[in-house]
């Protein structure tokens, strides 16, 4: 998982639907503990209702549970992003993610030109992305996703950044597309290259479905297009891009080195 600040502009008509969802701290209050968890429910309820959410969203809200593993993730999230870049690189496994993007670009060669075509977007930055979240699709995350972005939502920190996202998680399971019992990374990121809910109404392509390879690669540079990506660019250039799909400067680097490595050379 390498969440850090993954997603923070939502286009117009996202921000109007969610217009009433303000934060936590505004509307339901938030909590630093499980303890006032249910009620606090309760109160999001009439949120959720209030910005399109319908009954199955409802339902799933009633059902999660306070995501303790969600809050111990998120307190040590600033230690998985310390140390220099080639400290992180190495942590991350960045020699394998070079060589296994490599043979999956070649082997998937007609894919990503597609890609390519339609969004402006080269392989590399893709599979960097692919390798560096989720191993390629290997690890893809076992934490509850509407438990997780809900305890986000209620927990103190940062419930302004994650309101959002737990109504737009709440509307994802309303359409089919998440159920209450989904799953995915710890700080409710979604699929192959791991979405936060918001952006998956924003940028999700086709079904939407993400834990579909080729829609996730796809709705990945459809992500990093509205965030400004110039097709033939540099990646030193499109760097601003990358900072949209998190705010780490040791991850960006690490994307943007690891990307040039596996468009530049062979194995």
């Amino acid at each position: 998982m390498a969440f850090f600040a993954k997603g923070r502009i939502f286009a117009a008509a996202t921000v109007a639907v969610l217009a009433l969802a303000t934060g936590a701290e505004a509307g339901a209050g938030c909590g630093k503990n499980g303890a006032g968890f249910d009620a606090w429910k309760q109160d999001f309820a009439a949120e959720a209702r209030a910005n399109g959410v319908g009954q199955k969203g409802l339902s799933a809200l009633a059902g999660a549970t306070y995501a303790t593993r969600t809050i111990a993730a998120d307190r040590a999230i600033h230690k998985a992003f310390s140390g220099s870049v080639e400290a992180f690189m190495k942590r991350r496994g960045a020699s394998a993610i070079i060589s296994r993007g490599r043979a999956l670009k070649k082997s998937n060669a007609a894919m990503f030109d597609r890609i390519e075509q339609n969004y402006g977007v080269p392989p590399g930055v893709l599979l960097a992305i692919w390798g560096m979240e989720t191993g390629f699709g290997a690890s893809m995350g076992n934490q509850n996703t509407v438990s997780a972005i809900v305890t986000l939502a209620y927990d103190c920190r940062r419930p302004d950044y994650f309101t959002p996202h737990a109504i737009a998680a709440l509307k994802l399971v309303d359409r089919g597309a998440l159920s209450a019992s989904s799953v995915g990374a710890m700080h409710g990121e979604i699929g192959h290259t791991q979405f936060l809910p918001g952006n998956v109404l924003q940028y999700g392509v086709g079904n939407g479905n993400l834990r579909d390879r080729n829609t996730a690669l796809a709705s990945t540079a459809n992500y990093l297009k509205g965030h400004g990506w110039r097709a033939g660019a540099s990646y030193e250039a499109n760097m601003g891009a990358i900072a949209g799909w998190n705010s780490a400067s040791v991850y960006q680097q690490a994307i943007a080195r690891i990307a040039e490595a596996i468009d530049g050379g062979t194995d």
